[in-house]
């Protein structure tokens, strides 16, 4: 079994609602993320899990949706949080990603990071 990851960073901004910290973070503030999409496979006849060419065009659709765009107006994406972003990376990646197993989401500066693993049993 062998595993295929890649990585890719974007600036964005938005807005949040919330208890904590709620006058700054409902202000438009941004962030510099950065994600990784990680696949898992046996090799095919190619010897390849995943060919690195679609591979990385699907994360960088993934990329283009986000990079430097205010994600309150990202369709599908709901609150800007690291949880939603790992979740809708997942949903732009996996039709063309077979074995995708998980994307990460973090902020380097605060040291936040979100792991998805996709759709639960019945989500």
């Amino acid at each position: 079994m062998f595993e295929l990851a890649k990585q890719f960073s974007f600036e964005a901004a938005h807005t949040l609602r919330r208890n904590v910290d709620a006058a700054s973070s409902r202000r438009i503030h941004g962030h510099s993320y950065k994600a990784e999409v990680t696949v898992q496979g046996e090799r095919d006849e190619h010897g390849m899990v995943l060919d690195l060419t679609h591979f990385a065009r699907a994360v960088e659709a993934a990329r283009e949706g986000l990079d430097h765009h205010f994600l309150d107006e990202v369709e599908g994406l709901g609150p800007a949080t690291i949880e939603n972003l790992s979740a809708w990376i997942w949903r732009i990646v996996e039709p063309t990603c077979p074995g995708l197993t998980r994307v990460a989401v973090w902020r380097e500066s605060s040291g936040d990071r979100c792991t998805y693993f996709g759709p639960g049993e019945g989500a």
